[in-house]
């Protein structure tokens, strides 16, 4: 049985059962759904057939799977659009990356987790765990350090603590006392960098994306890997990667990007 979130009555649970689809990436069986349910059969019958009459999940009758709905994938696009630095952010990513030559990264925080909002690859792109999309460990990525940095004391705090600190390479931070001291590092210094911590032969320089105020909007890297730089050489991004973070800070203002849950 897996372990599951705090659900907020039945809306929490519904949600929590969606979370369960996405994370199989694939249509799955009830049965399935059940084996790793903390619910009643009953139950879980019911949360299913709400979520489907509401559009949020599909259900194949001939081959009895579920999967998720049209109506998320319209939710999502409001959510790009209105929530996501992504929009905002495309022209100077497109600029920066055609510009270097490289591959460039946004993202946001999710509960102290890096959540990929967009990628730009080059003419050569490098073949890694971050697309569009998908949820990044906060504390072994460039671009996660470099929002995490930023936070202020009680939310960085928080989301130190909601880090695995599993050990993905040799060059992983595997513990909350590495990563503070890290943090302090990154602040002072305006930048980060990913030295081999969640896949190797992968590195990149970060930068945190902030409002007027100093609060943490996002955050974009500027990633390649070390056939063809090292860190050292590397640095030399940060006058782009910087002045990039914070033309898109900027314009993010502008249009009055709303506050968000870190």
């Amino acid at each position: 049985m897996t372990t599951k979130k705090n659900s907020d009555g039945t809306v929490g649970k519904a949600l929590n059962l969606l979370d369960e689809v996405a994370a199989k990436g694939r249509p799955v069986r009830f049965s399935e759904l059940l084996a790793e349910s903390e619910h009643p059969k009953a139950t879980l019958y019911r949360l299913l057939q709400t979520l489907t009459s509401q559009g949020m999940l599909s259900y194949d009758p001939d081959r009895q799977l579920y999967s998720l709905g049209v109506r998320l994938v319209k939710l999502a696009h409001a959510a790009w659009q209105q929530s996501s630095l992504a929009p905002i952010a495309r022209p100077f990513l497109d600029e920066l990356s055609n510009k270097l030559g490289e591959t460039v990264h946004l993202a946001q925080l999710d509960h102290g987790q890096v959540l990929y909002v967009d990628k730009r690859n080059p003419a050569k792109p490098l073949m890694m765990f971050s697309d569009a999309g998908k949820i990044g460990p906060g504390y072994c990525t460039g671009v996660g350090k470099a929002m995490l940095a930023f936070l202020d004391d009680a939310t960085r705090e928080q989301c130190i603590k909601q880090q695995a600190y599993h050990r993905y390479t040799a060059h992983t931070l595997t513990s909350a006392e590495a990563l503070r001291t890290e943090l302090d590092n990154i602040r002072t210094q305006g930048i980060a960098f990913d030295r081999e911590e969640h896949e190797p032969n992968i590195i990149c320089i970060a930068a945190p994306i902030l409002s007027g105020t100093g609060r943490v909007l996002g955050g974009m890297s500027i990633t390649t890997s070390t056939q063809r730089y090292s860190l050292e050489t590397l640095e030399k991004f940060k006058p782009d990667l910087l002045e990039t973070a914070r033309r898109i800070g900027l314009q993010a203002e502008a249009w009055r990007f709303p506050e968000t849950t870190q």
